[in-house]
């Protein structure tokens, strides 16, 4: 693995973190009244995982029988669950 890769793995992690704090911050405050709350998220919340960290295991799987070395691996399992994160914020920023 280079640096380069390691530093690129570990932006990307923190950028997913960050916006899983940020829903999570958002869907609390919705909860608790502080902002407008669509009809159904609590159960959208709980139902969406399941199928998200599905396409993360996909992800991960093919990438490892493709051979790839291990940040290539947790990189294509990020991409999955980074592009459902970002929707959701997007989603209950508006």
């Amino acid at each position: 693995m280079y640096p380069v890769n390691l530093i690129s793995l570990t932006t990307n992690a923190v950028l997913l973190a960050l916006e899983a704090q940020t829903v999570m911050a958002l869907r609390l405050m919705a909860m608790a009244g502080l902002i407008p709350q669509k009809a159904g998220e609590n159960t959208r919340m709980v139902s969406e995982k399941l199928p998200a960290l599905n396409k993360a295991n996909a992800a991960a799987s093919k990438a490892i029988m493709a051979g790839k070395s291990p940040d290539q691996v947790i990189s294509a399992a990020m991409v999955p669950l980074s592009r459902k994160v970002r929707a959701n914020r997007k989603r209950l920023m508006k």
